[in-house]
């Protein structure tokens, strides 16, 4: 199966700082660096070196040839990206010791997509590859629908998280990926426990306590622990969990071992500095695995 990614292409400006700046404080940069993110970028690259063939559809700035070469370089295919006048996308990322962060994210071309350059890809797509989508790009919700109507498996990353966003994309998708926050938001406005929103599957990811795949349909849940790391840097890990998730599945993993998989992915990711090119490869996800 192919993975086909609709999503953003960023540059990360990431800030190692002592601490989160306060309001009206200055504050140095311990470490500063430049690397590949968005979460569609992230996304691509976790599936890509998870081992999954992965085409990325999106958008960069007419002389960006440095996100195409990073992306082509960790095994995306890049073929289906477009080159647009706005400049490629970025985002300001503050990372403290903890290894939390705070983002800022200018869209740039990443808001300059094209509709009919989606259908066009995905009219190649064959029955039950995978779609990944997330909320940094316009057209997700028109796009889901093309992969419905080519009865291809949709999986939703629900982030960044807006509730009328994800409520308007509920008819179209077989997948909705949510960390704990996320799903409670959704739960709170639309007056909807977890067990009645309607899509055939819910994975939420719950931080320390692992991750949860609901089967809508039967109720049955499946549920991997977290593993326990120091983490130096959280940015891209969600997007590390899903990518991972959506490679384990187009090979035909069952269920729990996808989330096994993606556990032990984002467990490695968050131990290293950065998004996208802190993303493990799969020789590093099998060795992980058979640590236990």
């Amino acid at each position: 199966m192919t993975v086909y990614n609709f999503g953003s292409i960023n540059r990360d400006l990431i800030h190692e700082v002592p601490h989160m700046p306060a309001p009206g404080e200055t504050l140095a940069a311990k470490r500063y660096s430049v690397g590949l993110g968005g979460k569609g970028a992230n996304q691509s690259v976790a599936c890509a070196r998870a081992g999954a063939k992965t085409v990325h559809i999106g958008a960069v700035g007419q002389q960006d040839t440095w996100s195409l070469a990073q992306l082509e370089g960790f095994g995306v295919d890049v073929s289906q990206i477009r080159r647009v006048e706005a400049e490629t996308g970025h985002a300001v990322i503050y990372v403290d010791p903890t290894g939390e962060n705070s983002i800022v994210i200018q869209h740039g071309a990443n808001a300059e997509q094209s509709l009919e350059a989606v259908e066009a890809v995905l009219a190649k797509a064959n029955s039950g590859d995978i779609l990944l989508l997330q909320n940094e790009t316009p057209f997700t919700e028109e796009t889901a629908k093309l992969g419905r109507n080519r009865d291809l498996f949709v999986i939703y990353s629900a982030a960044p998280f807006e509730p009328d966003a994800v409520s308007a994309m509920l008819p179209y998708i077989d997948l909705l990926v949510m960390n704990r926050g996320e799903c409670e938001e959704l739960e709170r406005r639309n007056k909807m426990p977890l067990a009645d929103i309607p899509v055939p599957h819910v994975l939420v990811t719950l931080g320390a306590d692992g991750a949860i795949w609901r089967d809508q349909s039967d109720g049955s849940v499946t549920h991997v622990a977290a593993r326990k790391v120091d983490a130096v840097d959280t940015t891209g890990a969600g997007d590390c969990f899903t990518g991972v998730l959506a490679a384990a599945l187009s090979e035909g993993k069952n269920r729990k071992q996808a989330l096994e998989m993606a556990s032990a992915a984002a467990a490695i990711q968050v131990t290293r500095p950065g998004a996208a090119p802190a993303m493990p490869t799969r020789d590093e996800i099998d060795a992980a695995l058979q640590d236990g």
